[in-house]
């Protein structure tokens, strides 16, 4: 299956249409990113056939130049962000793979990590100002989607607000892994140690699916 069929009956909903307005009028009237030739490259970059690892973000980087469409990912001129870096560091205690000089996700993305904000959009300098939007449905919908498909797949749900998606994921096909948020004001609370990309690994391994890297 591909992205345009999965979403092909969301896009006919009329929430969806409403969200399209929303999205419009705030990029004619604020300064808001990700860029809009970004706005929906997660479902660009990993093909839906190919999601192994679905990692849930909150909404996008509020900084100049910083959100790319992708949770958690900057480009490679943009210096990495502290939640990304506390990421790395436990990516690398858990799977010794060396720590990246970057923060750009994309090819990480494109083996088969699905790297989705919740909300998907922000504006300059106002964090969680989106979230009024109806980003919300959509990325549950997304979600819906996702569980639906028969292809083992692991979710990582890092802090309260991803942990709230946990319903909609369908827990007897795939793998649903819960830690605190990885950003400095709660990493050290559970998320290093935490050991999720190798237990996801795991289960990949263990229900005929090749594992991920983790080489950015």
């Amino acid at each position: 299956m591909t992205w345009k069929e999965a979403l092909s009956d969301i896009k006919e909903q009329e929430t969806f249409k409403t969200l399209l307005k929303q999205i419009t009028h705030e990029y004619n009237h604020h300064t808001v990113y990700p860029p809009i030739g970004d706005l929906f490259k997660v479902f660009e970059v990993t093909d839906f056939d190919n999601v192994k690892i679905v990692i849930l973000g909150q909404d996008p980087y509020h900084g100049p130049a910083q959100a790319n469409g992708l949770a958690f990912s900057v480009n490679r001129d943009v210096k990495i962000p502290p939640s990304l870096k506390n990421i790395y560091k436990e990516m690398h205690d858990d799977l010794n793979v060396p720590i990246p000089e970057h923060g750009d996700l994309t090819n990480l993305a494109k083996e088969g990590v699905m790297l989705l904000n919740t909300t998907m959009s922000v504006q300059e300098g106002k964090p969680g100002s989106h979230r009024h939007l109806d980003w919300d449905w959509f990325t549950g919908e997304v979600i819906k989607k996702l569980s639906e498909d028969k292809k083992p797949k692991v979710f990582l749900l890092w802090g309260r607000h991803a942990q709230g998606k946990a319903m909609l994921i369908d827990e007897n096909t795939h793998l649903t892994l819960k830690a605190p948020h990885p950003s400095p004001l709660s990493a050290y609370r559970g998320f290093f140690g935490c050991r999720h990309f190798s237990k996801a690994n795991r289960f990949l391994k263990e229900n005929g699916r090749s594992p991920v890297s983790f080489k950015v």
